[in-house]
C-alpha cells in the first residue's frame, strides 16, 4: 500500500486538472457571452458534470486497472474500431490541452515579467512542458503530491480574491443592483447555452483520476469518491469567482480577454500586491493543470499501444514509478508542436469535442456494460442517469462552434479510415453480424 494513493491526493489530482487555466481565462469569456447568465452556465456545465463523473465513477468498479479512462471503457464495451477512435481523439484532446494551458502559463509569466509577450511566451509555454514531462518520468506517486501541493496553493489564492470582493461589496452595496445587469450579444437561454459551450472546458479534468483507479487506496469505492469531490468543489469555486468578478466589475464591461480576474482588480483599484498574488496564482493554476494532462494523456496513450492499436514502442513502460515513459515524451513532443499552430481557438475546440465525444461514449458503454453485468456495476438511477447525461452531451455537441464541429467530424471519418487501412494491410478476418431477424 506504500504506493497508493489516499483520496485526498486523487482527489487533488482532479481538482488540478480542472481548476486550471479555466477559471483564470474563461470566466471572463462566459461574463462577455452571456452575463450575468453566466452564473446559470457554470452551475449547468457542473450539473453535467456531475453526471458524467458518476459514470466514469461507475465503470471504474468494473476495469479498475485501466489506464486509458474512456478509451479503456469503450474498448471494452464495443470492441476495437470505436475503442481506437474513442482513444486517439481522447488523447489528442489531453495532449493539445497541454498545449493550451502552458501557453497561458508562459503568457501570464512574460506579463508578470514584462516581457515580450508572444516569443516569449511560447518560450515559457516550452520550459513548462519539459520541466513537468520529467516530473512525470519521476513517477506517478511524485506527480501527484507535488499537484496536491499546487492544489492547496491556488484554492487559496483564490479564497483571497473571493474575500477580496465580499470586502468591496461591504464598501459598495450598490454593485449588487448595478453590476449584475446583463448586456451580451445573446440573452436569455441562448446566452446560457453559448456560455456553457465555452467554459466546458473549465470542468473537464476530472476524467484524469479514472486513469489512477487501481493507484488509490480503497480502490474504485475511494476513486469514485475523489472524482465527485473534485467536480463538486470545483463547482462551489467556479461560481464564488464567478459572482466575485461581478462584484468587482460591471457584467456589461467584461470582453473575451484572458485575464479577467486582473481585468476586475483594476476596475476595482485593488491593491498592487493582490495582483501580484492572483498572477502568481494562475501560474500554479496552469502549472498543476498542465502537469494533470500530461500524466492523463500518457497513461491513455499507453493503454491504447498496451491493447495493440498504435506501435510497440509506446507500450514502454516502467512498473516500479508506475510512468508511461513514451507516452510521456510523446505528449511532450505533440504538445510542444502545438504551441506553433498560431490559433489557440481550434486548440481548444479540438480538445472540447474530444472530451465531449469521449463521455458520450463513455456513458453509451456504461449502458452496456450494465446489460451485461448487472449485478456487478452499481450506476445509480439507471436507466435514468445516464439516458439524462447522454441527451446533455449531446446538446453541448450540437452547440460548439461550426468550426469544431468541422474539425471533430473530420477526425472521426480519418481514424475510421485509419482504422480499416491497418486491418486490410494486417489481411484481418472481416466481421459480418447480422443486425436483424
Amino acid at each position: 500500500m506504500a504506493n497508493k494513493l489516499s483520496t485526498a491526493v486523487a482527489m487533488a489530482v482532479g481538482l488540478g486538472a480542472i481548476i486550471g487555466a479555466g477559471i483564470f481565462v474563461l470566466s471572463g469569456t462566459a461574463i462577455a457571452l452571456s452575463g450575468a447568465y453566466s452564473l446559470i452556465a457554470f452551475v449547468m456545465v457542473g450539473a453535467i458534470a456531475i453526471l458524467v463523473a458518476l459514470v466514469l465513477g461507475s465503470l471504474g468498479y468494473m476495469m479498475p486497472h485501466a489506464k486509458g479512462a474512456s478509451y479503456s471503457y469503450v474498448y471494452g464495451a464495443f470492441g476495437s474500431e470505436m475503442g481506437f477512435v474513442t482513444g486517439i481523439i481522447m488523447y489528442f484532446s489531453f495532449a493539445t490541452a497541454v498545449s493550451a494551458v502552458a501557453l497561458g502559463f508562459g503568457a501570464y509569466l512574460s506579463s508578470l515579467l514584462g516581457f515580450a509577450q508572444h516569443i516569449d511566451s511560447i518560450g515559457f509555454a516550452i520550459l513548462l512542458i519539459l520541466v513537468l514531462s520529467v516530473v512525470n518520468l519521476i513517477g506517478v506517486k511524485k506527480a501527484a503530491k507535488m499537484d496536491f501541493g499546487l492544489v492547496m496553493v491556488k484554492l487559496g489564492v483564490l479564497a483571497v480574491f473571493v474575500l477580496f470582493a465580499l470586502a468591496f461589496l461591504f464598501m459598495h452595496p450598490h454593485v449588487l443592483s448595478t453590476n449584475f445587469t446583463t448586456l451580451a450579444p445573446k440573452q436569455g437561454i441562448g446566452a446560457i447555452f453559448a456560455a456553457s459551450v465555452a467554459i466546458f472546458f473549465a470542468y473537464t479534468g476530472f476524467q484524469v483520476i479514472s486513469t489512477l483507479t487501481d493507484r488509490v487506496k480503497g480502490g474504485p469505492r475511494k476513486a469514485a469518491k475523489a472524482i465527485m469531490l473534485s467536480v463538486l468543489i470545483s463547482l462551489v469555486v467556479y461560481v464564488m469567482v464567478d459572482a466575485s468578478l461581478m462584484l468587482l466589475a460591471p457584467a456589461s464591461s467584461y470582453t473575451i480577454t484572458a485575464d479577467p480576474l486582473t481585468f476586475a482588480l483594476k476596475s476595482s483599484s485593488a491593491p498592487q500586491w493582490l495582483f501580484i498574488v492572483v498572477d502568481i496564482g494562475a501560474l500554479i493554476a496552469t502549472t498543476s493543470a498542465t502537469l494533470a494532462m500530461i500524466l492523463a494523456s500518457s497513461r491513455t496513450i499507453y493503454q491504447i499501444s498496451k491493447d495493440r492499436l498504435l506501435p510497440a514502442v509506446l507500450r514502454k513502460y516502467n512498473p516500479k514509478r508506475d510512468v508511461a515513459v513514451n507516452g510521456v515524451v510523446v505528449t511532450a513532443v505533440i504538445a510542444v508542436l502545438m504551441l506553433f499552430s498560431g490559433n489557440i481557438y481550434i486548440i481548444a475546440a479540438v480538445s472540447n469535442f474530444g472530451l465531449i465525444f469521449a463521455y458520450l461514449m463513455s456513458t453509451l458503454a456504461a449502458i452496456k456494460l450494465k446489460r451485461l453485468h448487472m449485478g456487478l456495476m452499481p450506476l445509480p438511477f439507471y436507466p435514468y442517469l445516464p439516458v439524462v447525461t447522454i441527451i446533455a452531451l449531446l446538446a453541448l455537441l450540437g452547440g460548439m462552434p461550426k468550426e469544431a464541429l468541422a474539425i471533430g467530424s473530420a477526425m472521426i471519418m480519418g481514424l475510421i479510415a485509419v482504422y480499416y487501412f491497418f486491418r486490410e494491410y494486417e489481411n484481418k478476418r472481416v466481421v459480418k453480424l447480422k443486425l436483424f431477424k
